[in-house]
């Protein structure tokens, strides 16, 4: 049996532009109010160093100009009415200032793994304690227990892993098989353990399995794909998106794609027609159909490994979620409630890891 789990990341645009309330709070409201009708649950990935930032803005200039009260009132309605929130950190938000109506960020922070141990554990800790604050009075047995860093950046891992693990973290959800970058942001998770099924991780490595790990990776669902699977309506929204506010440029990327020229373009695209990619369960991304494909495809390749149940988790981002994209995420859903026998709905803190010696189930 599959639990399917849905994660959002919860957060306005990558380079401080974007109305909060338009980007996080009423996308949201409309996914929950879906979610609702077929029994599903959210797991709320919440930026805490932009949340933080919303709010010191409103306690210094007595202005909620970034609607932090409204957001605060959203995690708490998610958590009184059954859904999860759980810590994800832009850690370059720490640093930012209001610069020409936009979020001026600290670049020389934008990569989480690359920060040295004692910034990061600092970061972790003060967004899990942010959360626990917040979300208590509602639900006193609520724990923060679940991280994903933004950009997927948790390699190298030595830190990541010591500080998540020194600060009550249980569970990890950053990394996807397949995946690889190169540029602002550096990996390469083509030998994760695998796409699907949870790992407790190796201190060095968080793709590597290690039994006696103290911290489990709980993967993002992902395949390898030729290109032409990418191409989706939603795809095209997220692409331009990505393009109107880009910050690659501004943050000092050295990726190739910044600096090749022309006929080393060319030579690229072609290796990208050719190639297989990682092709993630985004739910912003990804048709319905595609995604209700997908998960037939985990649960017959996982079926006779005695797996008992195993988390399809799938990611979205809030700012993404627009009324096409729900329209595309309904027949999944729906898809999904027709078979209970063979998938539920299930949270990042509530989801099925396999019993260990010492680890939290």
């Amino acid at each position: 049996m599959l639990r399917v789990i849905f994660t959002l990341d919860y957060e306005i645009h990558g380079n401080g532009q974007g109305c909060p309330h338009a980007l996080m709070v009423e996308p949201t409201e409309r996914l929950l109010r879906l979610f609702d009708e077929y029994g599903a649950k959210l797991t709320i990935l919440a930026d805490v160093a932009e949340i933080m930032k919303f709010k010191e803005y409103k306690d210094v200039h007595g202005r909620d100009t970034y609607h932090y009260e409204a957001i605060a009132e959203q995690l708490r309605r998610a958590i009184e009415t059954g859904h999860d929130v759980q810590l994800h950190i832009h850690s370059s938000y720490f640093n930012a200032r209001i610069e020409n109506g936009r979020w001026a960020q600290d670049w020389s922070e934008y990569d989480f793994a690359s920060l040295p141990y004692e910034r990061m554990d600092w970061m972790i800790r003060t967004g899990k304690q942010f959360l626990e604050n917040l979300l208590r009075p509602v639900d006193p047995n609520y724990r923060c227990v679940a991280f994903r860093a933004a950009n997927w950046s948790v390699s190298p891992s030595r830190n990541v892993v010591l500080a998540l693990v020194g600060n009550g973290i249980e569970i990890d959800t950053s990394v996807f098989k397949y995946g690889r970058r190169s540029g602002i942001v550096n990996f390469d998770y083509s030998h994760a353990h695998s796409a699907i099924v949870p790992w407790p991780v190796h201190d060095e490595d968080i793709c590597v399995r290690n039994d006696d790990g103290a911290l489990w990776e709980v993967p993002i669902y992902s395949e390898r794909r030729w290109l032409g699977a990418f191409a989706t309506p939603g795809r095209v929204h997220r692409a331009l998106s990505g393009w109107r506010h880009r910050l690659a440029r501004e943050a000092g990327s050295t990726s190739d794609s910044d600096r090749a020229p022309p006929s080393g373009v060319r030579i690229r695209w072609v290796s990208v027609l050719l190639k297989k990619h990682a092709w993630k369960a985004d739910f912003n991304q990804c048709s319905g159909q595609q995604l209700i494909n997908a998960l037939h495809r985990a649960a017959r390749s996982h079926d006779s490994e005695a797996q008992g149940v195993l988390p399809f988790v799938l990611i979205g981002h809030s700012k993404l979620f627009t009324l096409r994209n729900e329209r595309t995420v309904r027949p999944f859903l729906a898809h999904s409630l027709r078979h209970p026998e063979r998938f539920g709905f299930g949270t990042l803190s509530r989801s099925v890891l396999p019993c260990k010696p010492g680890v939290p189930a």
